[in-house]
C-alpha cells in the first residue's frame, strides 16, 4: 500500500483507475473506519461509475501514521480544511466527487462548504452536522464493547495501533465540550450537487441531520432514506446504494 504526506503525516491510500475525463471519487471513512475497512466497496463503486477513485485512511487509521496526542474537538475541521487540502495537492486531484461516511461525511460538507477547493458534488451516507442524545448514548455503548474485548478484537484487524484509533474518535465524541459542536454554518457554502443517503435504523443519527442539510446547502439536494439498514448503508444495501451512486453521478 503507497503512502502520501499529508498535514506532517504519512497516510496509506489506494487508486482505482477508471475514465480519465470523468471526477475522480474521494472516499472519506467513518470515525473508526479505514482503507482496509471499506472492504470492497471502493472497487465495485469505481467499476459501477467508472470514475477513477482514491480511498485513504486517515492520520491514526489503518496503516497511517498512529495518533501519537488526543484528537481535539475540532479534529474533523483539521481534516476537512488541512490535511484533506494537502493529499489532494499531493495526489493531483484537482476534480473531485467527495464520497463520505458518518464523520467522513461531516469532514465532506467542512471542506465543500468552506468554498476554498472546487468540489464537483458530494455523496453524504449517515452525515452529521450536530451532535444527538443517539449518537452520544451509542457511541457510549461503543466504549463499553471496547473495554468488554470483542469490538477491540474485530477492530484490530483494520488498525495498526487500534487503541490510539478507537481513544481518539470515542474520548473526543464522549467529551462535555463537544455536545456544542455544529458544522450547520457551512452548509451555505455547499453549491454542488449532494446525495445524502441515510438508514432508517441509524443508530447513531436521525433524519434530523439530513433535514438540516436539506434546508442549508444551496445547490441541488436528493435523499435517500434505507429500511432495513442501520449506520453503514454501503454494508447493509450495498445494491441500493451503489445504484444510487452510480444513477446520480451518471446524471452530473
Amino acid at each position: 500500500m503507497p503512502f502520501v504526506p499529508a498535514a506532517g503525516h504519512r497516510l496509506e491510500y489506494e487508486r482505482f483507475p477508471g475514465n480519465g475525463a470523468a471526477p475522480t471519487l474521494v472516499l472519506l471513512h467513518e470515525g473508526l473506519g479505514s482503507v482496509a475497512l471499506w472492504r470492497d466497496f471502493p472497487g465495485k463503486l469505481a467499476q459501477a461509475t467508472g470514475c477513477p477513485l482514491v480511498v485513504y485512511s486517515r492520520y491514526g487509521y489503518g496503516r497511517s501514521d498512529p495518533i501519537t496526542a488526543p484528537h481535539k474537538l475540532r479534529y474533523m475541521h483539521d481534516e476537512a480544511l488541512i490535511a484533506l487540502p494537502e493529499l489532494r495537492r499531493a495526489l493531483g486531484l484537482e476534480d473531485v466527487i467527495l464520497v463520505g461516511h458518518s464523520d467522513g461525511a461531516s469532514i465532506a460538507l467542512i471542506h465543500a462548504g468552506s468554498g476554498k477547493w472546487p468540489v464537483r458534488a458530494l455523496i453524504l451516507e449517515a452525515p452529521h452536522v450536530f451532535v444527538e442524545e443517539v449518537s452520544v448514548k451509542s457511541i457510549a455503548e461503543a466504549r463499553t464493547a471496547y473495554a468488554g474485548g470483542e469490538l477491540r478484537q474485530r477492530l484490530a484487524r483494520y488498525h495498526a495501533d487500534v487503541d490510539s484509533a478507537f481513544r481518539g474518535w470515542n474520548d473526543a465524541w464522549l467529551d462535555p465540550a463537544f455536545r456544542a459542536w455544529n458544522i450547520e454554518e457551512y452548509l451555505p457554502g455547499v453549491r454542488c450537487p449532494v446525495l445524502a443517503i441515510q438508514g432508517a435504523g441509524d443508530e447513531y443519527g436521525t433524519l434530523a441531520q439530513l433535514e438540516a442539510i436539506e434546508r442549508g446547502v444551496k445547490g441541488p439536494f436528493a435523499k435517500l432514506v434505507l429500511e432495513a439498514c442501520t449506520h453503514s448503508p454501503h454494508r447493509d444495501q450495498e445494491k441500493a446504494v451503489l445504484k444510487a451512486m452510480a444513477e446520480f453521478i451518471a446524471g452530473l
